[in-house]
C-alpha cells in the first residue's frame, strides 16, 4: 500500500515537472519571438536618437509646384512630454528659413505648438505629407516589415499598402549602399516607399497622385542626403536666380499661369511688362478670365494691388517699375473663367521675383 502511495506521487510530480518545462519552453519561446517581432516592426520615429540631424531633398505635388526644396531636422532635447525639440532649416532658391518642429514622440508629428515663422508654413505641410506620410499606416509600436498588409488608403478603390520585399539602395547620406525594405501601393501606377529598419523617416520615396486619365504627376519625392550626430551647421543664404518663363500650378490643380517678363533681368527703376497666359488643368490656352495681381516686397508690403483684371483671350500684361532691388513676390489669384466662378476653391499661384 505503501509502495502504490509512492508511486503515484512520483507520478504526480513526474507530470507536474513536465507540465512545467513544458509551460517555461512556450514562455521563453514567446518572450523569444515577441522579441524578434518587436525587432521587425517599423514606425515613423523609431531609432531616434537625442542629437540626431537628418537632411532630406523633397519634393512635394502642393508646395511650390512640386519644385524641390531642402529641409534640416534637428532632435536637440526633449520637454517634459517627451516631444522632440527640433530646430528646423529649410532651403530653398537660395533662401534659409529657420524654425522649431516641436515633434510628438508617437509619429513626429509637427504639432501646432512648434515655433515656425509664417513662411515655413507650406514646408510644414510637405514634411506631413511627405516624410511623415506613412504614421497613419503604422502607428507606434509600428507592424512589421514582414507584414503581409499595412492596410488601404481611405479612397474610393483604395489601394493597398504593403511591404514587398528588400532592396539594396545607395543613398547619399550613406557611404556603402543599404538594405531597405520597399513599401509599395499600387493605383494606375506604382508608388513605392523605401523603409531603413533603424531609421526614424523612410531613406526614399517617389509616389504619384491618383488620376483616372492621362500620365499622373509625382505626389511626393524625397531622398536623405545626409545625417549624423551633433548640431548640424546652418547653410548660408545664396544669391537668387530666376529665369523666365515660369509656370505655376493653382492650389486646386484646375489651373496653371505662366509668367514671362521684359526686360531680363528685372531692374529697379526700368519699367518691366509681365506677360501672363492662363492654361486649363491639361497646360492648353484657355480664355475670358477674370484675376486680381498682387506684387509683395520682401516684407509682405503690397507694391500693386490690383483687382478684378480682365483678359478675353487668356493672355494679359501688366507694367510696372520697382523702385528699390530685391526679391519680390508676385500672386495671382484666378476669379472666374469662360465665365465660371471657382465658388469656395481658391485658385491661386505665387511667383517668386528677384529685383536687380
Amino acid at each position: 500500500m505503501t509502495e502504490l502511495s509512492i508511486n503515484k506521487y512520483d507520478s504526480k510530480m513526474f507530470v507536474k515537472f513536465i507540465l512545467t518545462g513544458l509551460i517555461l519552453t512556450l514562455g521563453i519561446l514567446f518572450i523569444t519571438t515577441s522579441n524578434v517581432q518587436a525587432q521587425n516592426d517599423w514606425y515613423v520615429g523609431k531609432g531616434v536618437e537625442k542629437d540626431m540631424y537628418v537632411k532630406y531633398s523633397i519634393q512635394y505635388f502642393d508646395t511650390n509646384n512640386g519644385r524641390p526644396f531642402d529641409i534640416t531636422i534637428y532632435f536637440k532635447d526633449q520637454d517634459e512630454k517627451g516631444n522632440w525639440i527640433a530646430p528646423v532649416f529649410v532651403e530653398d532658391e537660395g533662401k534659409v528659413i529657420n524654425g522649431t518642429f516641436i515633434l510628438s514622440p508617437l509619429d513626429l508629428t509637427a504639432l501646432g505648438t512648434s515655433d515656425i515663422p509664417p513662411e515655413m508654413r507650406k514646408y510644414r505641410s510637405a514634411y506631413a505629407n511627405s516624410l511623415q506620410w506613412l504614421a497613419a499606416y503604422v502607428p507606434k509600436p509600428g507592424q512589421s516589415l514582414n507584414s503581409a498588409s499595412w492596410g488601404k488608403i481611405g479612397a474610393i478603390g483604395g489601394a493597398e499598402i504593403k511591404p514587398v520585399g528588400q532592396t539594396q539602395l545607395n543613398i547619399p547620406a550613406f557611404s556603402q549602399p543599404i538594405d531597405t525594405t520597399r513599401i509599395e501601393y499600387y493605383k494606375s501606377v506604382s508608388s513605392n516607399i523605401y523603409i531603413k529598419s533603424d531609421f526614424p523617416y523612410p531613406v526614399m520615396a517617389k509616389t504619384f497622385v491618383d488620376i483616372t486619365t492621362g500620365n499622373p504627376p509625382i505626389q511626393f519625392q524625397f531622398i536623405l542626403t545626409e545625417t549624423g550626430k551633433g548640431q548640424p551647421t546652418q547653410p548660408e543664404a545664396q544669391e537668387f536666380q530666376v529665369t523666365p518663363p515660369l509656370m505655376e500650378r493653382t492650389a486646386r490643380g484646375d489651373y496653371y499661369v505662366q509668367l514671362d517678363w521684359n526686360p531680363v533681368p528685372i531692374v529697379s527703376g526700368t519699367e518691366t511688362t509681365f506677360t501672363i497666359d492662363f492654361l486649363d488643368k491639361d497646360q492648353f490656352p484657355t480664355h475670358t478670365v477674370s484675376y486680381n495681381l498682387v506684387l509683395r516686397d520682401s516684407n509682405d508690403t503690397a507694391l500693386l494691388d490690383l483687382k478684378n483684371q480682365f483678359t478675353g483671350s487668356g493672355t494679359a500684361n501688366q507694367k510696372y517699375t520697382f523702385e528699390n532691388p530685391g526679391r519680390v513676390t508676385m500672386e495671382i489669384l484666378v476669379n472666374s473663367v469662360r465665365g465660371m466662378g471657382t465658388g469656395a476653391f481658391v485658385e491661386n499661384v505665387d511667383f517668386d521675383l528677384k529685383v536687380n
